[in-house]
């Protein structure tokens, strides 16, 4: 006898291995597109660094890339010496970024272009992209002195990545236990 179509058991077993199929693939796709927003976080830090310190030389004046809410990983903001009411730029991130001691709130560009501490004292530091779900850093912003930064992309464990893993956690705890 002549069949034309799919017997129900043929039109199953299709169904399960696209079901598994597609759940690889799936996983596949987040990771790209949280390495798409890692690199495009790095790119825009990078990018906010370098105009902020142009601003600087061309104004002439201090001029101040700071974490919003003291918090890179929120995005940054542009102003003109500490005075937040000049905002110049701002920018949203979409990845986790932490910055070391010298960098953790906030990064200032002398008139000359140079990073300076509040004191004067040259300023120099990194900021670390980080994976949403692992202590790890993939792209870390390294600012000199002089003023200029670099993009290094090397996967490495960083602490201040797991420490905001752990403040994360400890949060959404918090906000369980209240509800």
């Amino acid at each position: 006898m002549y069949q034309q179509g799919f017997s129900l058991i043929e039109l199953l077993m299709g169904l399960a291995i696209a079901a598994i199929v597609l759940s690889w693939a799936g996983a596949g796709y987040k990771e790209l597109i949280e390495s798409i927003e890692r690199e495009d976080t790095a790119q825009l830090l990078i990018s906010g660094l370098r105009s902020a310190r142009s601003e600087a030389i061309a104004r002439n004046r201090t001029v101040v890339l700071r974490g919003i809410d003291n918090d890179w990983g929120r995005g940054w903001r542009i102003t003109l010496d500490d005075k937040e009411k000049t905002v110049l730029m701002e920018r949203s991130a979409s990845a986790r970024v932490f910055g070391n001691w010298p960098v953790k709130r906030r990064v200032r560009f002398g008139s000359q272009g140079e990073a300076l501490r509040p004191s004067g004292a040259f300023q120099a530091g990194t900021l670390h992209v980080c994976a949403k779900r692992g202590p790890v850093s993939h792209h870390q912003v390294i600012l000199a002195p002089s003023g200029r930064v670099r993009l290094e992309s090397v996967e490495a464990e960083e602490p201040l990545c797991e420490k905001g893993l752990k403040a994360r956690s400890g949060r959404a705890a918090l906000s369980a236990s209240r509800t």
